[in-house]
């Protein structure tokens, strides 16, 4: 099993607070974390603090990528 997570930091992500942007979304989809069962297959989107969509993370079979 692998987990995968992505997150599009852009040229001009997050108005120049990428760091701070960054940890808001580790922390908001690591309290999440109880609603999956985390197996292949599970994933969802990523939002930053404007509710964009900025990335995903998944679970995928191994070798999978």
């Amino acid at each position: 099993m692998k987990f995968v997570l992505e997150v599009d930091m852009g040229d001009t992500a997050f108005g120049g607070e990428a760091a701070a942007e960054l940890g808001r979304i580790l922390r908001y989809w690591g309290g999440n974390l109880h609603h999956y069962d985390l197996k292949p297959g599970d994933g969802s989107a990523l939002y930053d603090s404007a509710h964009r969509e900025v990335g995903s993370w998944r679970v995928t079979a191994a070798g999978e990528s």
